[in-house]
């Protein structure tokens, strides 16, 4: 390994949303946070490098994305997802949820009806509700410990919807769809004329054997109704440099997109994000399977320490992303109860399973892109608070 992500690196003081919030957001400063989706994993020498390359020149104007940034990006999903894309089908946003709000307010009207999957990524249901549009549930089915998609009950919301809201690998429960599954959802989405909006910013994090498919690649029906959303943040921990991609290849959607982006004058990006980007998408191959190999790791010993430590929790295991959905149930706690014996009990600071929808209720979000030394902490918190109840006839 060339890498080494067992260092822990202190974030206090460092205006990290992660550690330094931690009271703002958890009532409780001591809290080990395994909650937002950005890792304790210092980001790659290779972005580092090229941004202090940058800094080598004393003057920080305004900027452009390069040829070669494009190329870079070109190349990078062309060689792990045999994704061809074109250079004017690329627009630029801070990141993936600004996108999203984007795309509604481009492509709807007030009272349109949005599909999303719960539980999902809670923002879906803000970028729903801030743009006056409808929100219609497509529930995942949850069998054997795994989520799939109810066909039937989307086949019957269809007509009633403008967009379709998809989590592509799924957060949070980690599901790689498909190939079959995106052709199946997509197609019903070109029969009724609803626009496919494709959040595949975890789309780099999945692990082997599993295969992540864009779900634009699969047709040119389904590419031309299709508005994908990726970024290098997650994979490469650079969220803080805010710079995201939409990939839009209908011309006529593309420049819908591109009024609102002129319109608030937020296409040019930021230099450093920029060139952070380039860096990633053309150095990153090695350092990204490094990780995936480190992140399995940890996911097989939180798999083992829960079913040896702690058998009553049922734990996701997710085939890609570094988010593991663990259900509570069977502790017998209300919602409210569960988030109180996390942060004052456990002492961990996660995210609550109801943000995710009314079916994400009993459920925890954990963020196992940590050292393992961090994970293995925050499982014998865990186990320690729950046997202190038990001891205590609780």
């Amino acid at each position: 390994m060339q890498y080494n992500f067992d260092t822990i690196i202190p974030r206090d003081d460092t205006d990290s949303v992660k550690y330094d919030l931690r009271s703002d957001i958890f009532g409780f400063a001591s809290v080990l946070p395994m909650w937002v989706a950005d890792m304790d994993f210092a980001t790659p020498p290779f972005i580092i490098d090229a941004l202090k390359k940058r800094l080598e020149h004393p003057i920080l104007g305004y900027s452009f994305r390069s040829q070669s940034y494009f190329n870079a990006l070109q190349k990078w999903l062309a060689h792990r997802h045999n994704w061809t894309i074109e250079k004017d089908w690329v627009a630029f946003s801070p990141g993936v949820v600004p996108a999203l709000n984007m795309a509604l307010e481009a492509f709807t009207q007030k009272g349109d009806g949005v599909i999303l999957q719960s539980p999902v990524y809670f923002p879906f249901f803000d970028a729903i509700k801030n743009n006056g549009c409808k929100l219609l549930d497509n529930p995942l089915l949850l069998t054997n410990g795994q989520y799939s998609i109810d066909f039937k009950q989307l086949e019957e919301l269809m007509p009633k919807a403008r967009v379709f809201m998809l989590s592509n690998p799924h957060n949070p429960g980690g599901c790689v769809w498909s190939t079959q599954e995106l052709e199946k959802l997509a197609n019903m989405c070109v029969k009724h004329n609803v626009l496919l909006f494709a959040d595949e910013i975890h789309g780099d994090l999945v692990f082997e054997p599993n295969q992540f498919t864009p779900v634009a690649k699969l047709s040119p029906d389904i590419a031309n109704g299709t508005i994908t959303f990726t970024a290098p943040s997650k994979t490469f921990n650079m969220a803080g440099l805010a710079t995201s991609s939409v990939i839009i290849s209908n011309p006529k959607l593309k420049a819908q997109f591109d009024a609102v982006v002129n319109r608030i004058h937020i296409g040019m990006g930021n230099v450093m994000g920029n060139v952070a980007s380039e860096a990633a998408y053309t150095h990153g191959e090695e350092w990204l399977n490094e990780l995936m190999h480190y992140l399995a790791g940890n996911l097989d010993f939180m798999e083992a320490f829960m079913q040896a430590e702690l058998p009553e929790l049922k734990m996701m295991r997710p085939e890609g992303t570094y988010l593991v959905w663990v259900d509570f149930s069977a502790l017998h706690f209300s919602d409210e109860e569960l988030n109180n014996f996390m942060i004052h009990e456990a002492k961990l600071g996660l995210n609550r399973g109801s943000k995710f929808g009314e079916n994400g209720k009993f459920f925890m979000r954990f963020n196992i892109a940590c050292p393992k030394a961090l994970l293995e902490q925050g499982l014998n918190q865990l186990k320690s608070a729950i046997n202190k109840r038990k001891a205590n006839g609780q």
